[in-house]
C-alpha cells in the first residue's frame, strides 16, 4: 500500500466504525469543556465525568468558580490526581477570563495557551470541540496509535501532531482525532492488546511492530 492508501483506509475504516462520533468529556459549553480537558491530564475522561459534576454544581462559570479557593476547587477534583497544580489552574484560568474575557472563552489558541495549566493539546481540544475549528490534538492513544501505523516515527507528540496534518485532509481532522482516541481505546489499547480485533494495525502496521507482537 502506498501512504496516500493507508491514509484513505484508516478514514474508511475509522467512518465505518464511528459514523456517530460521542465526545468523551461531558460538559455544556466551552468553559465547562475547558475544565474538564485540564483535569484530564492523566486521569480517565470515566473519571473526570463522576467528578465534573460535583465541581459544576458549586461553579459551572469563572465568575462562581473565583467565589471559590484554590483549596476548595482541589478538594473536589482530588480524585483527579495532580490536584495541586489543577486546582491552581482552574482558578488562575477563571480569574483570567473575568479579568481579562467578560467571562468568555476566547476562540483563539494563542490565547487559550496563554491560560494557567493549558497547554497546546488542550487549546486543541477545546477550539476543535467547542467552537468547531481544525485542530488535531495528539494524546497518548493517537501517539501509540500512529507510531503502530507507520504513519509517524513517534519520537514526541509535536512530531506526531505534524505528520498527522501533513497527512490527513484538514477537514477530517476533528472527527478523526476522536475517531483515533476511541478506536485506540476499543481495539488498539497499549495492554491487554488483541491485533486480531486490530484490523487497521493488522493491516498497515509497522513491520517492527507487528514482528514484536508475533515474538
Amino acid at each position: 500500500m502506498t501512504k496516500q492508501e493507508k491514509v484513505d483506509f484508516v478514514i474508511n475504516t475509522l467512518n465505518k466504525l464511528y459514523p456517530e462520533i460521542p465526545i468523551p468529556l461531558d460538559h455544556k459549553d466551552p468553559y465547562t469543556l475547558l475544565v474538564a480537558v485540564l483535569l484530564s491530564a492523566q486521569c480517565t475522561d470515566v473519571r473526570v465525568n463522576q467528578i465534573t459534576p460535583l465541581l459544576f454544581a458549586k461553579a459551572d462559570n469563572p465568575y462562581d468558580m473565583i467565589k471559590m479557593s484554590v483549596e476548595e476547587i482541589k478538594a473536589i477534583i482530588r480524585p483527579c490526581g495532580l490536584s495541586p497544580m489543577k486546582s491552581k489552574g482552574i482558578y488562575g484560568l477563571s480569574k483570567m477570563l473575568v479579568e481579562d474575557y467578560n467571562g468568555i472563552v476566547p476562540q483563539s489558541f494563542e490565547a487559550l495557551e496563554t491560560f494557567p495549566a493549558v497547554g497546546h493539546k488542550t487549546a486543541g481540544v477545546v477550539m476543535s470541540q467547542a467552537f468547531g475549528v481544525p485542530a488535531f490534538p495528539v494524546d497518548t492513544h493517537i501517539h501509540r496509535l500512529m507510531y503502530r501505523w507507520n504513519l509517524t516515527n513517534g519520537k514526541n507528540v509535536q512530531q506526531t501532531e505534524k505528520d498527522a496534518k501533513r497527512l490527513f485532509p484538514k477537514d477530517t481532522w476533528n472527527d478523526l482525532h476522536l475517531q483515533i482516541i476511541w478506536y485506540g481505546r476499543e481495539y488498539s489499547p497499549a495492554r491487554g492488546w488483541d491485533l486480531e480485533k486490530d484490523i487497521i494495525t493488522k493491516t498497515i502496521g509497522r513491520a517492527t511492530v507487528l514482528k514484536d507482537y508475533y515474538k
